[in-house]
This record gives structure tokens, C-alpha cells and sequence, in this order.
């Protein structure tokens, strides 16, 4: 049994016939990508790269895109009295928000997760690809029992192939989770990953820094330092 979690997915070759159309989905989403955050991939992307350096940019990176996920969850007025007895129209979370991450690569993304929303309930997935049948497998996984009610933030930095992201979103859909209520998180993707993704559940939405042929697959091992 192949022990790799979700972003030790291997590389793949790419044709140019196999460049996604990003115009097509329009459940993707890219952050904006300034030059501050196309520093920080390419750090992430340098194999000469420390691993103090690697996890500091891709903390920072995560937060980036943990940031802008919250951006896309349903939000409601809320009116405030201020220390001056002003009152303040704004706004708050709608309740029943949660985060999932596909073990081990999606368990990098749950500070950044906590460190926006201290108190959100983080459910855990672990896929697995079984050798003899190269297919991805479910050996255990934990969410809130009422997850069916909640937005979901799936946790999975590296979208490779889609595979392993394809098996937790139907782990989330016999919990009841439609798909339109899933925002997957990611850091890195490539086409075929989304196209994957879409082509099974074309409402879900997808967030990411980059699409590119070839993702950064030994992310989990250099995050967590078992390369």
C-alpha cells in the first residue's frame, strides 16, 4: 500500500493540447498574482530551497489563499455598538462554516485555517492509492457530524492529477455536502487536476494561486521535512 497522502500524487507529462481553457470553469478562482506571490512560488519551486525557507513562504502563501477562501464564504449584515454608542452597520460570518484537510499535505493549510478563525471545527480525510489497484482508496475519515449543513473549505495544496481530491469530495458527498457548498483550497494546480475536478462536480469551486503543467509534488515531504 502506497502510504504517500494527496500531494505526493507524481508527476505527469503534459501535452500542449492538454493546457486547461482557465476561461472555461467558472468555479475557478486565482488569487491575484503580484510579484510578492510569484516570489513566493518561486521559492517553493527552487530545489535549492532550505526547508526554514520553504515553510515560511508557503505559511505565507497559505495565508494568502486561506484569506481570500474566507472572501468567498456567505456572509450576513450585522449591526455593532461601538465604545462611543455608535451604531455600525457591518457584517459577520453565516454560521456553519468548516474546514476539511485530505491528510497529510492538507494539515500544512489548518494553522493558517486557525489562525483566521479560532474557533472553526477542521474535519480530517485520509486517502490512500493501493498498488495493486493504482486506485484511490478512503481509510479514515472524521468531519463534524452536522457537516452536511456547513461550507466547506477543502484543504489540499497541490492538485496534481485530481484524484485524490475527486475521492474526498465524495467522501464529503455521502455526507450529505452538495457541491456548491465545497471551496477547494489549494496552492499549486495543474490543468488536468481541475479539468479532473470540474468535470464531475462542474459547481464546485476551485482556488488556487497558479495553474501550471507541472506542480511542486514534493511539497509534503519538504513541508514537513521527510525528504
Amino acid at each position: 500500500m502506497d502510504m504517500a497522502s494527496a500531494s505526493d500524487e507524481p508527476d505527469m507529462d503534459f501535452e500542449d493540447d492538454d493546457i486547461f481553457d482557465t476561461e472555461s470553469p467558472n468555479e475557478l478562482k486565482l488569487i491575484k498574482v503580484n510579484d510578492q506571490v510569484r516570489r513566493l512560488q518561486t521559492i517553493i519551486r527552487d530545489k535549492n530551497t532550505s526547508r526554514s525557507d520553504f515553510v515560511f513562504s508557503a505559511d505565507r502563501l497559505i495565508r494568502l489563499v486561506i484569506e481570500e477562501g474566507l472572501n468567498l464564504l456567505p456572509y450576513q449584515p450585522h449591526t455593532v455598538t461601538t465604545p462611543s454608542n455608535i451604531q455600525y452597520d457591518g457584517i459577520k460570518f453565516e454560521r456553519g462554516n468548516c474546514g476539511v484537510s485530505i491528510i497529510r499535505s492538507g494539515e500544512a493549510m489548518e494553522q493558517g485555517l486557525r489562525d483566521c478563525c479560532r474557533s472553526i471545527r477542521i474535519g480530517k480525510i485520509l486517502i490512500q492509492t493501493d498498488d495493486e489497484s493504482n486506485q484511490a482508496k478512503v481509510f479514515y475519515a472524521k468531519l463534524p457530524k452536522d457537516i452536511a449543513q456547513r461550507n466547506v473549505l477543502l484543504m489540499y495544496p497541490i492538485l496534481s492529477s485530481g484524484n485524490t481530491a475527486l475521492k474526498a469530495i465524495e467522501v464529503l458527498e455521502e455526507h450529505g455536502v452538495r457541491e456548491k457548498k465545497v471551496i477547494l483550497m489549494t496552492l499549486f494546480t495543474t490543468p488536468i487536476g481541475i479539468s479532473t475536478v470540474v468535470s464531475k462536480y462542474p459547481g464546485i469551486r476551485i482556488l488556487s494561486t497558479e495553474v501550471h503543467q507541472v506542480a511542486p509534488v514534493h511539497f509534503v515531504q519538504k513541508y514537513f521535512g521527510t525528504d
